[in-house]
């Protein structure tokens, strides 16, 4: 891969490179023994198509040489490769001609560099934990659900409080002066009504519990009679 003459020789190591898009790049280019004055440049592409990839006279603000000032070395460094770096790179000796123009003395064989595809791990990591996060976001959601209606639940066993079989609940008013006191269960209906005097400001609460059902030699057959108490307590 070396052209020598005069002892002068080239060295371009590299055949193939492969690089990510965004990364650096480094191609080596090295000489030996002592050649005519003239220029060390790259060139991406051979022939009329050429570009000029690195000059020591010109301004490439992507590349940079890995040794500056060196004689020996002419390695270069390509900083965030694009898609369109992708080519074949050449290392080219000049020889600076009386005229004030330069003639090829030594290429090197080329490197061919070519862009791998992104790569996929990264992305894969980011999918997996989004879908993590859903799942948990999910998760989340239906306990605090379940847990409301849990809490629900018990609530309303709390205000209905424990069923006993045969009684009904306790109802309780106050009388105020003028007005009579008032039960408020429905099953109390059929009660005689107690007008409350002004001085009276007792507390009257009943607790009905069905009695068994009449015989049908009473007055009223097939009707269910009730026991009625009252307690009186002074209001305070």
């Amino acid at each position: 891969g070396a052209q020598a003459g005069r002892g002068f020789e080239l060295r371009q190591p590299q055949v193939k490179v492969w690089v990510t898009a965004g990364e650096t790049l480094t191609l080596t280019c090295t000489t030996t023994g002592s050649g005519p004055v003239g220029p060390v440049k790259w060139l991406k592409g051979w022939g009329a198509g050429n570009e000029t990839v690195y000059d020591q006279t010109g301004f490439f603000p992507r590349v940079t040489r890995t040794v500056m000032g060196s004689d020996t070395d002419f390695s270069i460094r390509i900083r965030d490769v694009r898609p369109e770096d992708a080519g074949t790179y050449y290392c080219v000796k000049f020889a600076k001609l009386l005229s004030g123009g330069n003639e090829v003395l030594h290429c090197g064989q080329g490197t061919e560099v070519s862009l791998r595809a992104t790569a996929l791990v990264p992305s894969m990591v980011a999918a997996a934990v989004v879908l993590c996060f859903l799942l948990l976001l999910g998760l989340f959601v239906a306990l605090c659900m379940y847990r409301r209606k849990r809490r629900g639940e018990v609530e309303s066993r709390c205000l209905a409080g424990p069923a006993v079989a045969g009684s009904f609940p306790l109802r309780c008013c106050a009388g105020t002066p003028g007005t009579p006191s008032e039960i408020l269960d429905a099953d109390t209906s059929h009660l005689p009504r107690q007008e409350s005097s002004k001085e009276d400001n007792d507390i009257h609460y009943a607790d009905l519990q069905p009695l068994p059902t009449a015989p049908r030699h009473s007055r009223r057959p097939g009707t269910a009679c009730s026991e009625y108490a009252s307690i009186r307590g002074v209001a305070k």
